[in-house]
């Protein structure tokens, strides 16, 4: 099966690709952040969800995913043409996208819940399905843009640099936003706003990726035996997928969970876009520290060592009902400077593994690869809020429809727990795999 996978003939590249590259963090931060952040209590507080309920609802769409991302994978690697094998999903799929999300929060204003909630759902679907679309080839590119793995950590930085800036402005934007204009009609400007921002993002970077210089196809991997068997005879691919998709379930529940940290714990909802500062704000100024690490002590040891501190400054939210709001925000800034770590070693990690495992078997990977990792991240960051909302659900949550409404003290608990105390024990569970020989092979 003859694939279309090209792989630059230069190793060093020029800032315009990049940046150009970099762009396309607007569309994932976006996409990665509001769902996860405001989908749930859009359910919860403006369509009057059960939180049980709700949880199921946002990860039953991108369950889908799980499957359909390695697919996008291999028709990535297979497609030929003027545009090469990654760049027309970059368009196409970050327009859908940015169209289905703009969807997504203008549905139509029933009385039913059950209703509502359908319609969430299914739009959701097709927002995941376009994602995959878009998220599955660009993962896939930092593998072809270069074969240096010191070029690769400087391009996922300038790639995790331009993703803090997008999941501030979204994550700080978008609930700001929401709140100014307030309501259902919040949530519907919201949503076109950020549907924009999407669009921005995969225009950027298939105009960004135009002027790469690329090198004959390969062989390609064609079935899902095929598949299966690639991920099977690749043992630092598995370890390091396993570890990533365990501390996406974290991430997940921390990032569906800082809503009702700001409202109901901290009973403040203007400290919400303090928090996302907070927490991604961090990543633009240590970001070379990180690279230094990388440099001096290797991807790996930096891997780990952010992981810990994400845990520790989550393992300090834990008493946000105790400690005044700003030492929350300080805790917070810290699991900020371990998140931007965990970003940039995994991604640069993830193209080291796709190119050490084409050189080993003279196959293309990186499409499939990026299917199954993008499969994996997107299972886990859609398990993160179901899994917030079952903790919601055990502590009592009181879901409305917009009004305001006292929550047990129980229901409190249970927001600090979800939002602090699960995410860092996914992160801190997911160290034994980092350690494994197989990543540090």
């Amino acid at each position: 099966m003859a694939n279309t996978s090209h792989i630059p003939v230069a190793d060093r590249l020029p800032v315009r690709t990049r940046f150009g590259y970099a762009v396309g963090s607007l569309s994932t931060g976006a996409f990665g952040t509001v769902p996860g952040l405001l989908l749930l209590p859009y359910l919860t507080d403006t369509l009057a969800v059960s939180a049980s309920v709700a949880g199921l609802l946002v990860l039953l769409p991108k369950a889908w995913d799980v499957f359909f991302n390695p697919i996008a994978g291999r028709i990535s690697d297979r497609t030929t043409g003027k545009l090469g094998a990654r760049r027309p999903f970059l368009i196409y799929g970050g327009v859908a996208l940015a169209i289905c999300f703009a969807a997504l929060f203008i549905g139509p204003n029933t009385s039913s819940a059950a209703v509502n909630a359908l319609y969430v759902a299914a739009v959701f679907l097709l927002c995941a399905t376009a994602f995959a679309f878009f998220q599955v080839p660009y993962n896939a590119l930092p593998a072809e843009l270069t074969t240096s793995p010191s070029e690769r950590t400087r391009l996922t930085a300038w790639r995790i640099a331009v993703l803090s800036i997008a999941i501030l402005i979204s994550g700080a934007g978008a609930p700001a936003l929401r709140d100014a204009v307030g309501g259902l009609a919040g949530y519907r400007i919201m949503g076109i706003a950020v549907g924009v921002l999407i669009l921005v993002g995969a225009i950027g970077v298939f105009i960004g990726t135009a002027r790469t210089r690329v090198a004959p196809p390969l062989p390609s991997i064609g079935t899902w035996r095929e598949t299966i068997v690639a991920v099977r005879d690749c043992p630092s691919f598995r370890v390091l997928l396993v570890a990533f998709v365990i501390q996406s379930v974290g991430i997940g529940t921390l990032l569906a969970g800082v809503d009702y940290l700001a409202r109901v714990a901290l009973e403040d909802k203007g400290t919400q876009p303090l928090l996302f500062a907070a927490f991604v704000g961090p990543a633009l100024l240590v970001m070379p520290v990180w690279q230094r690490v990388a440099a001096r002590h290797g991807k790996r040891f930096g891997y780990v060592v952010s992981t810990v501190v994400f845990a520790v400054g989550l393992l300090g939210v834990v008493g946000a009902r105790v400690f005044p709001s700003i030492v929350i925000v300080l805790f917070v800034a810290v699991a900020g400077i371990g998140y931007a770590g965990m970003q940039v070693f995994a991604y640069s990690l993830l193209p080291d593994v796709i190119s050490n495992e084409e050189g080993r078997t003279g196959q293309v990977r990186a499409g499939v690869f990026a299917g199954v990792w993008t499969a994996g991240e997107t299972l886990g960051l859609a398990l993160g809020p179901a899994l917030y909302g079952l903790v919601l659900a055990i502590g009592g949550y009181v879901s409305s429809a917009g009004e305001s409404v006292s929550q047990p003290a129980s229901a409190v608990t249970s927001v600090v727990v979800g939002v602090a105390l699960v995410p860092a024990v996914f992160a801190l569970a997911s160290l034994p795999l980092l350690r494994r020989k197989e990543l540090w092979a």
